[in-house]
């Protein structure tokens, strides 16, 4: 297979393809691009129907992080890892040591950490083998562990960015519709909530809906009609690709910020969603909050440029909706051509060394 040219909108640099039958080991390393340094982006462990699927998801992905860590003003390039879970039980502790040697064999040219599917104990697994990892239990007063509460804090800046732009009031005074509730869907909920929005859920695991409903006052909504759902914000923090000329036309939202990557089915989606005046916050701009916790923990920034990071991820979506109403072109393509030419010029902005 001719990986230059499928799925992603880029080639890739490298791609690795993953097999190791004593371990379970099945899936793929895709390094978009090392040009602003190494590809950085987590591991993903999911279902896949067949090895075509994982290496087409881990494509578009790995771009997407190389988009996101120039975005954010980062010393990274893009990288994903995606493996497919094996069927029934199976040794998780081989799999991530395998997974492991084949990070080290790439000699640093890509850092991991958690992903969907994956934790802090499998990166764990994973350190014994090979130091490009983060994700890792936090050592007093540095940056690591599960960077999914940083996702969700650099989401929930965007949303109150995005509140004030396009509506002129706090988030707080927003109703937002959440479509998943895993780590970065959860989190989110809580902050919103002790912001004072209302919330409206949905969430395939009924006791995981139950739970964050009790705990924020959520009403629950299907996954069928989430999209549909009356509110301010609609907020996707499950898989991509939810955006689609099928789905847009049945929002009733004037607001897209989510923690999902790859939330568009298709750039042409972008436009789908101006056209209906809707507000889109791209997604790897507002869900950059957890590899800037990364690229901290990885290169030994302090906690507090995290936060002096994350806090700069409003101005750069205002940036983008400035820069794309100037243009006249959907703020999704203002946002992909600002991330190329940063990358194709090999210098990060302005905020790039602590």
């Amino acid at each position: 297979m001719d990986y230059r040219h499928a799925h992603a909108a880029h080639p890739p640099e490298q791609v690795v393809r993953l097999h190791d039958p004593a371990s379970g080991l099945d899936g793929v390393i895709a390094l978009h691009s090392t040009h602003l340094g190494p590809a950085a982006g987590g591991c993903r462990l999911w279902t896949y129907p067949d090895p075509a699927a994982a290496i087409g998801d881990a494509l578009r992905l790995a771009e997407g992080m190389s988009y996101k860590n120039a975005l954010a003003g980062l010393p990274l390039g893009g990288g994903k890892a995606v493996l497919r879970r094996p069927e029934g039980d199976f040794d998780r502790a081989a799999l991530f040591r395998a997974f492991g040697e084949a990070v080290e064999e790439l000699g640093g040219r890509y850092v991991t950490a958690e992903d969907v599917g994956t934790t802090v104990g499998d990166m764990a697994g994973v350190a014994r083998q090979t130091r490009h990892v983060a994700g890792l239990p936090p050592r007093p007063g540095q940056p690591g562990g599960d960077p999914s509460p940083w996702t969700a804090l650099g989401v929930f800046r965007a949303m109150e960015a995005a509140a004030g732009h396009r509506l002129g009031r706090p988030i707080g005074d927003c109703t937002v519709a959440i479509q998943g509730l895993g780590s970065v869907g959860a989190a989110l909920a809580g902050l919103l909530h002790q912001a004072g929005a209302r919330l409206i859920v949905a969430e395939p695991r009924s006791a995981v809906a139950a739970e964050v409903a009790t705990r924020t006052g959520a009403e629950i909504a299907s996954l069928a009609s989430v999209l549909e759902a009356r509110c301010d914000v609609f907020a996707p923090c499950a898989l991509g690709g939810v955006l689609t000329a099928r789905t847009i036309p049945r929002l009733r939202a004037t607001i897209v910020c989510g923690a999902a990557n790859n939330q568009l089915g298709c750039a042409e989606d972008g436009m789908l969603l101006a056209d209906r005046g809707i507000l889109y916050a791209p997604d790897y701009v507002a869900n950059a909050g957890g590899i800037i916790n990364v690229c901290a923990e990885y290169l030994g920034w302090s906690g507090g440029e995290v936060s002096a990071r994350i806090a700069a991820i409003p101005d750069r979506l205002r940036q983008l909706w400035d820069d794309a109403d100037a243009a006249g072109i959907a703020v999704n393509l203002a946002a992909d051509r600002l991330a190329r030419a940063t990358i194709a010029g090999g210098r990060i902005p302005a905020m790039a060394a602590p």
